[in-house]
């Protein structure tokens, strides 16, 4: 069942047979934890001999490793288990409505459905019904097409924000009996999740039905204030690089078939994702920061000064004595960007006048890509948490930079009328809050 003109399919979506211990078969995201390989060696020693998606998906920890091809070859037969044994069951067609609780909010409500990868286009100043809401980093591809490419099915980490303040999709369906599909602890301080059945016709129309009204040309055009006439409706939200991932493969498959038509219908057309509404109480944006690793402070600070002047911004490093002071020194607001930093275990403040950008992230990332190109020996990394940044701050070698997080209610204006926000700009929720691996669904045809 599928309705192209708001990018929707509903899915037949897999999930683990039944008497299958959840608590051991969900875990977190790929794309977190990826300078703490001790998170993901006790998901190992936890979900020893059970059935579990950790046993499903490529760790982003250990992508450098050198037994990767292995790992990946162990994946893909470990679906195929999966699916010829009777672990995962296909269930009828229908959407799954998700109610979540963290360490952080008491619900986080989504609905997990398939979205159309024909309309989606992340290169720049795309208009396309799904948009990118940062930098899609094409290097960051290819490790991610090779665990994909050979898989048989998917399971999706994908979260897609819509824009709906009158909560006319998500939020209704809390208001039908529906039948628990499953209930239960998440792992390592994840907090609760529920998940309810979606399958009645009706309720699927009122779905389409509401996004189809959130889709119109009017609405969107005063909303956000422009005269393009092609709507947004979806915008991502966490796994980005994982959609175009999916949209990479599919283009692929279009490459190389000999019969053009019959592979429109072909399940990786679609993907699974979980849509969440921007104006849900539960959901909210931090900020990623960013840590660099085997630098000096010396080397840093100089490169830093040189790249701001040669780029004719005034940039002044002001050393603190904690944290705390370099956060009341900073100030946000559109003659400068400021933002605290600790480099070699050394707190400070590094201020930019008159800045080009718009965002405080836009203008430290300049500087960061620049300088990494221009020093290989150095490595970055993108971190949820102030007290991690910390402690990955406080050695010699080591640098680490707070930012500030944005306001979400400006994240589709901003889309609608910027494009694309800089890489890493903003996360939904801590790392504890981001979404576990739970439901999949096939995307081969064999």
């Amino acid at each position: 069942m599928t309705f192209e003109h708001i990018g929707l399919q509903v899915p037949r979506i897999l999930l683990p047979k039944r008497g299958t211990d959840m608590r051991y078969w969900s875990v977190i995201a790929c794309d977190q934890y990826t300078s703490d390989r001790s998170y993901w060696q006790r998901l190992e020693q936890q979900t020893a001999g059970k059935l579990s998606t950790l046993n499903l998906i490529f760790p982003e920890v250990n992508l450098e490793d050198d037994d990767a091809p292995q790992r990946i070859e162990k994946i893909n037969h470990t679906m195929e288990d999966y699916l010829a044994d009777g672990s995962l069951e296909e269930q009828q067609p229908g959407f799954i409505l998700i109610d979540r609780s963290t360490s952080e909010v008491p619900s986080r409500k989504g609905l997990m459905v398939a979205l159309d990868l024909e309309q989606y286009d992340y290169t720049p100043g795309s208009k396309s019904l799904i948009r990118a809401t940062e930098g899609t980093i094409i290097d960051r591809l290819p490790p991610r097409i090779k665990v994909r490419e050979n898989a048989p099915i998917e399971l999706p980490h994908i979260m897609v924000l819509i824009d709906d303040p009158q909560q006319t999709v998500i939020e209704p369906l809390f208001n039908e009996t529906l039948e628990t599909v499953y209930d239960f602890e998440l792992l390592e301080n994840g907090g609760h999740i529920r998940g309810l059945r979606v399958d009645q016709p009706a309720l699927i129309e009122q779905v389409v039905t509401a996004l189809t009204r959130l889709k119109d040309r009017g609405r969107f055009q005063e909303r956000y204030q422009t005269t393009d006439d092609e709507a947004m409706l979806y915008a991502m939200g966490d796994g980005n690089h994982s959609f175009a991932t999916a949209k990479a493969i599919w283009e692929q498959l279009k490459q190389q078939t000999d019969d053009p038509q019959t592979v429109m219908n072909h399940p990786a057309r679609y993907a699974l994702v979980e849509l969440v509404n921007l104006h849900d109480a539960g959901l909210e944006f931090e900020p990623i920061h960013r840590v660099l690793f085997d630098v000096s402070e010396e080397q840093l600070l100089n490169a830093m000064k040189n790249w701001y002047q040669q780029h004719n911004l005034d940039f002044e490093f002001i050393a603190c004595e904690n944290l705390q002071q370099a956060e009341e020194l900073s100030r946000a607001d559109d003659t400068e960007h400021s933002f605290p930093c600790i480099i070699g275990g050394f707190f400070g403040l590094c201020r930019i006048r008159q800045p080009h950008l718009t965002l405080v992230v836009g203008t430290l990332q300049e500087f960061l890509d620049d300088f990494l190109k221009q020093t290989p020996s150095a490595r970055i990394d993108y971190i949820h948490g102030s007290k991690s940044v910390t402690a990955l701050g406080s050695v010699s070698d080591a640098a680490g930079f707070y930012l500030p997080a944005i306001n979400k209610h400006d994240l589709f204006r901003t889309i609608v009328h910027d494009g694309a926000l800089p890489r890493k700009t903003f996360s939904m929720g801590e790392a504890d809050e981001k979404r576990f691996y739970l439901e999949c669904r096939k995307i081969s045809v064999s």
